[in-house]
Protein backbone atom coordinates (compact mmCIF):
# COMPACT_ATOMS: atom_id res chain seq x y z
CA UNK A 1 0.00 0.00 0.00
CA UNK A 2 1.29 3.36 -0.77
CA UNK A 3 2.38 6.09 2.00
CA UNK A 4 0.07 8.61 2.66
CA UNK A 5 1.12 12.25 0.91
CA UNK A 6 3.19 14.70 4.07
CA UNK A 7 1.82 18.03 3.25
CA UNK A 8 3.87 20.97 3.12
CA UNK A 9 2.87 24.44 5.01
CA UNK A 10 1.30 25.55 2.15
CA UNK A 11 -0.66 23.07 1.56
CA UNK A 12 -2.03 22.87 4.98
CA UNK A 13 -3.00 26.28 4.63
CA UNK A 14 -4.93 25.61 1.25
CA UNK A 15 -6.67 23.27 2.67
CA UNK A 16 -8.21 25.37 5.69
CA UNK A 17 -8.51 27.79 3.41
CA UNK A 18 -11.05 25.95 1.43
CA UNK A 19 -12.76 24.20 4.94
CA UNK A 20 -12.84 28.53 6.01
CA UNK A 21 -14.79 28.90 3.48
CA UNK A 22 -17.78 26.38 3.96
CA UNK A 23 -20.34 25.91 5.95
CA UNK A 24 -18.76 24.09 9.56
CA UNK A 25 -15.75 25.56 9.12
CA UNK A 26 -14.45 25.55 12.78
CA UNK A 27 -15.52 21.85 13.59
CA UNK A 28 -14.37 20.76 9.79
CA UNK A 29 -10.59 22.83 11.00
CA UNK A 30 -10.42 21.21 14.44
CA UNK A 31 -11.40 17.63 12.97
CA UNK A 32 -8.38 18.16 10.61
CA UNK A 33 -6.02 20.17 12.55
CA UNK A 34 -6.36 17.17 15.07
CA UNK A 35 -4.52 14.47 12.67
CA UNK A 36 -1.79 17.28 11.72
CA UNK A 37 -1.13 19.01 14.94
CA UNK A 38 -1.93 15.47 17.24
CA UNK A 39 -1.33 12.70 15.28
CA UNK A 40 -4.75 11.33 15.58
CA UNK A 41 -5.93 8.67 13.16
CA UNK A 42 -9.35 9.61 11.70
CA UNK A 43 -11.30 6.90 12.83
CA UNK A 44 -9.84 8.54 16.23
CA UNK A 45 -10.81 11.58 15.89
CA UNK A 46 -14.57 10.39 14.84
CA UNK A 47 -14.58 8.28 18.42
CA UNK A 48 -13.89 11.26 20.87
CA UNK A 49 -16.63 12.39 22.75
CA UNK A 50 -16.77 15.53 24.86
CA UNK A 51 -16.35 14.44 27.82
CA UNK A 52 -13.12 13.35 26.63
CA UNK A 53 -11.91 16.96 26.18
CA UNK A 54 -14.28 19.08 28.62
CA UNK A 55 -12.95 18.97 32.06
CA UNK A 56 -15.76 19.14 34.87
CA UNK A 57 -15.05 22.97 34.91
CA UNK A 58 -16.08 23.28 31.56
CA UNK A 59 -11.61 23.41 30.20
CA UNK A 60 -10.13 21.48 28.02
CA UNK A 61 -7.92 18.77 28.57
CA UNK A 62 -4.39 18.72 27.98
CA UNK A 63 -4.72 15.13 26.50
CA UNK A 64 -7.37 12.83 25.54
CA UNK A 65 -7.32 9.30 26.92
CA UNK A 66 -8.63 7.24 23.59
CA UNK A 67 -10.19 3.30 25.07
CA UNK A 68 -9.12 0.51 23.43
CA UNK A 69 -12.61 0.73 21.56
CA UNK A 70 -11.99 4.26 19.99
CA UNK A 71 -8.59 3.36 18.65
CA UNK A 72 -6.86 0.58 16.74
CA UNK A 73 -5.66 -2.20 18.19
CA UNK A 74 -6.72 -4.09 21.97
CA UNK A 75 -5.44 -1.06 23.96
CA UNK A 76 -6.38 2.52 24.61
CA UNK A 77 -3.98 5.31 24.10
CA UNK A 78 -3.30 9.21 25.50
CA UNK A 79 -3.03 11.82 23.46
CA UNK A 80 -1.03 15.06 23.80
CA UNK A 81 -2.56 18.71 22.54
CA UNK A 82 -0.55 21.21 22.40
CA UNK A 83 -2.00 24.65 23.62
CA UNK A 84 -3.05 25.49 20.47
CA UNK A 85 -5.17 22.24 19.65
CA UNK A 86 -6.96 23.13 23.12
CA UNK A 87 -7.38 26.41 21.61
CA UNK A 88 -8.66 25.04 18.62
CA UNK A 89 -11.24 22.50 20.49
CA UNK A 90 -12.44 25.30 22.99
CA UNK A 91 -13.21 27.77 20.10
CA UNK A 92 -14.86 24.95 18.36
CA UNK A 93 -17.19 23.87 21.35
CA UNK A 94 -18.14 27.68 21.65
CA UNK A 95 -19.26 28.10 18.09
CA UNK A 96 -21.46 24.43 18.34
CA UNK A 97 -22.85 25.66 21.06
CA UNK A 98 -22.80 29.37 20.87
CA UNK A 99 -21.51 29.83 24.39
CA UNK A 100 -18.34 31.78 25.11
CA UNK A 101 -18.33 29.44 28.24
CA UNK A 102 -17.92 26.17 28.92
CA UNK A 103 -19.42 25.39 31.68
CA UNK A 104 -22.89 25.34 30.91
CA UNK A 105 -21.57 22.05 28.43
CA UNK A 106 -20.50 20.34 31.70
CA UNK A 107 -24.16 20.17 32.75
CA UNK A 108 -25.77 18.40 29.41
CA UNK A 109 -24.75 14.78 28.43
CA UNK A 110 -20.96 15.04 27.67
CA UNK A 111 -21.33 11.25 26.24
CA UNK A 112 -21.96 13.09 22.79
CA UNK A 113 -19.39 12.90 20.48
CA UNK A 114 -17.30 15.84 19.91
CA UNK A 115 -18.16 16.02 16.24
CA UNK A 116 -21.66 16.14 15.71
CA UNK A 117 -23.32 15.85 12.04
CA UNK A 118 -26.49 16.46 11.60
CA UNK A 119 -27.86 12.67 10.86
CA UNK A 120 -26.62 11.63 14.12
CA UNK A 121 -25.26 14.61 16.55
CA UNK A 122 -25.32 12.19 19.53
CA UNK A 123 -22.99 9.56 17.60
CA UNK A 124 -21.14 11.90 15.41
CA UNK A 125 -19.51 10.12 11.86
CA UNK A 126 -18.20 6.66 11.22
CA UNK A 127 -14.76 6.17 10.69
CA UNK A 128 -15.50 5.70 6.92
CA UNK A 129 -18.10 8.95 6.65
CA UNK A 130 -14.62 10.91 8.50
CA UNK A 131 -12.28 9.79 5.76
CA UNK A 132 -14.84 10.83 2.53
CA UNK A 133 -14.83 14.23 4.41
CA UNK A 134 -11.11 14.35 4.69
CA UNK A 135 -11.13 12.98 1.27
CA UNK A 136 -13.21 15.93 -0.21
CA UNK A 137 -11.46 18.68 2.14
CA UNK A 138 -8.26 17.79 -0.35
CA UNK A 139 -9.79 17.20 -3.46
CA UNK A 140 -11.65 20.73 -3.02
CA UNK A 141 -8.28 22.58 -2.00
CA UNK A 142 -6.60 20.73 -4.98
CA UNK A 143 -4.16 19.74 -2.50
CA UNK A 144 -2.99 15.61 -3.11
CA UNK A 145 -3.30 13.79 0.07
CA UNK A 146 -5.31 11.35 2.41
CA UNK A 147 -6.95 10.75 5.24
CA UNK A 148 -3.93 9.25 6.95
CA UNK A 149 -1.40 12.17 5.79
CA UNK A 150 -2.18 14.19 8.92
CA UNK A 151 -0.69 11.38 11.34
CA UNK A 152 2.38 11.23 9.03
CA UNK A 153 3.08 14.52 8.74
CA UNK A 154 3.03 14.99 12.29
CA UNK A 155 5.43 12.15 13.07
CA UNK A 156 7.79 13.48 10.41
CA UNK A 157 7.83 17.07 10.90
CA UNK A 158 8.73 15.91 14.79
CA UNK A 159 11.72 13.50 13.65
CA UNK A 160 12.87 16.40 11.96
CA UNK A 161 13.05 18.65 14.48
CA UNK A 162 14.99 16.00 15.92
CA UNK A 163 12.26 14.03 18.29
CA UNK A 164 13.69 10.47 19.37
CA UNK A 165 11.69 8.25 17.99
CA UNK A 166 11.24 6.04 21.30
CA UNK A 167 8.95 9.07 22.17
CA UNK A 168 7.22 9.08 18.34
CA UNK A 169 6.33 5.90 18.93
CA UNK A 170 4.67 6.82 22.56
CA UNK A 171 2.77 10.07 20.82
CA UNK A 172 1.60 7.80 17.81
CA UNK A 173 0.54 4.89 20.03
CA UNK A 174 2.27 2.28 18.14
CA UNK A 175 3.73 -0.60 20.11
CA UNK A 176 6.95 -0.98 17.86
CA UNK A 177 9.67 1.08 16.70
CA UNK A 178 9.86 -0.39 13.18
CA UNK A 179 6.22 0.71 13.14
CA UNK A 180 6.59 4.53 14.03
CA UNK A 181 9.89 4.71 11.58
CA UNK A 182 7.92 3.85 8.50
CA UNK A 183 5.77 6.79 9.25
CA UNK A 184 8.74 9.01 8.79
CA UNK A 185 9.42 10.62 5.33
CA UNK A 186 12.68 11.17 5.06
CA UNK A 187 13.20 14.57 2.21
CA UNK A 188 15.79 16.69 1.20
CA UNK A 189 15.27 19.19 4.22
CA UNK A 190 15.81 16.48 7.00
CA UNK A 191 19.24 15.05 4.88
CA UNK A 192 20.35 18.64 4.67
CA UNK A 193 19.77 19.39 8.74
CA UNK A 194 21.97 15.96 9.13
CA UNK A 195 24.93 17.06 7.01
CA UNK A 196 24.69 20.63 8.62
CA UNK A 197 24.97 19.35 12.17
CA UNK A 198 28.66 18.49 11.18
CA UNK A 199 29.59 22.43 10.95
Amino acid sequence: MAKAKVLTDREIKKVLLYIAARSHATRNRCMFLLTHESGMRVGEVSAVRICDVLTKDGQIKDEIRLSAEQTKGDRGRTVILSDRMQKEIFNYLCDRFKLSDLLAVTLTDTTRALFSNQKNPRRGFSASTACQMFHYWYKGANVEGSSHSGRRGFITNLAQKGVSVRVLMELAGHKSLSVTQKYIDVNPAMLRSAVELLH
